[in-house]
């Protein structure tokens, strides 16, 4: 029993050691992609290159001119934190002085080490140079930047999400950038509340737009969904106007729209900061009404107070909040923006709003050169 015991255990051991030399390659991995850790690999194999790319020149320097060694410099400055870097600069400065001796003067003919070579690779070696220290001092790798960058808009994604609604109900979000960029600085923040009886949902136009406004914009969505249900509805509004007055940006002003809906009557309320108005179509009579809310901008003046309109949502009837850059240009003002956008949803009323509003902002807004955001509930007969 013993002997079986002992038998048993070491493949059993076996496993776990594998386990964990496993776990331990793939964390240096990870921790290497991200940044986190040591450069030492990059470095060994862009010095071996070095000498690679120096024999190579040796034996044949037509195909393999002396400015080659650029690409390992080009990859150091990509790679490398400032310190290795320079060790791979002295071992590439080695190389063109070996390879300007063995190749013999550059008055001799082609091929060989010449003053613009020289300048070449030195000018490469400068700006990796500036690229590694700039990555230093921000603390964000090349290897991980891409990386942060895709999380920070998919987390502005998520955040925008809309919550499901019950049977009976219809709801959709569309949003466009400005100039095709991934960040905008509009954004949706949604919650059922009440014990999901009701849906609070809050439409956002940041100042600014794209990539200016794509940070602003990600800070206030994590800001008004912490508030969003943690506040009674007519406390909202004022609450994100304080808190955008606290953080004192040059350009800190933003135009907001909050809608408060009971899932079970239809019923709802809007509150408006400065933003464009809701359009509700009446399934009963076929026409547009324009729900306008007052209020001030959002990061203007502490104290504002924002009143309520109050409506209803029968069964076939259609909400839609949406920003200014769907229904305002600089051809056009904001009344004319809105009629054609009511045109255009006209088609949807017999087929059903079921991927209109992706649809809406091609038709109304598809060239216009500012962020376009189209929020579209309906409720069905």
């Amino acid at each position: 029993m013993a002997r079986r015991a002992g038998t048993e255990s070491y493949p059993a051991r076996l496993r776990k050691s594998a386990h964990r030399a496993r776990i331990a390659l793939r964390k240096s991995g990870v921790d290497y992609f991200r940044g986190d850790g040591s450069d030492w690999i990059a470095l060994a194999g862009l010095l071996l290159t070095v000498p690679a790319i120096t024999c190579a020149t040796l034996f044949d320097p037509v195909w393999c001119s002396p400015a080659a060694l650029v690409l390992p410099i080009v990859a150091g400055g990509l790679l490398l934190r400032p310190a290795s870097l320079l060790g791979l600069y002295a071992t590439a400065a080695t190389a063109l002085i070996v390879e300007s001796l063995a190749l013999g003067p550059y008055e001799e003919g082609p091929a060989r080490v010449t003053p613009g070579i020289v300048l070449v690779v030195a000018a490469c070696g400068f700006f990796g140079l500036v690229l590694a220290q700039f990555r230093a001092r921000v603390g964000v790798p090349w290897r991980r930047g891409g990386t942060m960058l895709f999380d920070l808009r998919e987390r502005i994604r998520v955040q925008s999400a809309l919550p499901r609604l019950p049977q009976g109900w219809h709801r959709e979000m569309a949003l466009r950038p400005a100039g095709g960029q991934s960040f905008s600085g509009d954004f949706v923040v949604a919650a059922r509340t009440n014990g999901g009886r009701t849906l609070e949902a809050v439409l956002t136009d940041v100042s600014g737009k794209g990539m200016d406004a794509g940070s602003r914009a990600l800070l206030l969505s994590g800001a008004f969904g912490g508030l969003l249900g943690s506040l009674p509805p007519h406390g909202f509004l004022p609450a994100a106007n304080g808190y955008l007055l606290r953080q004192d940006w040059d350009e800190g002003f933003a135009t907001s729209i909050h809608l408060v809906l009971d899932l079970e009557s239809g019923d709802y309320e809007l509150f408006s900061a400065g933003h464009p108005p809701a359009l509700q179509l009446h399934s009963g009579s076929g026409r547009w009404e324009e729900k306008v809310a007052e209020g001030p901008l959002l990061g203007v003046y502490d104290g504002a107070q924002f009143d309520a309109v109050k409506g209803s949502l029968a069964p076939g009837d259609v909400l839609m909040l949406f920003t200014d850059g769907l229904v305002e240009a600089s051809d056009r003002d904001i009344a004319e923006g809105m009629d054609r956008l009511t045109g255009e949803a006209d088609r949807y009323v017999v087929t059903g709003f079921e991927g209109a509003a992706w649809h809406l902002i091609e038709a109304c807004a598809k060239d216009v050169n500012d962020d376009r955001a189209l929020l579209l509930l309906s409720r069905r007969s």
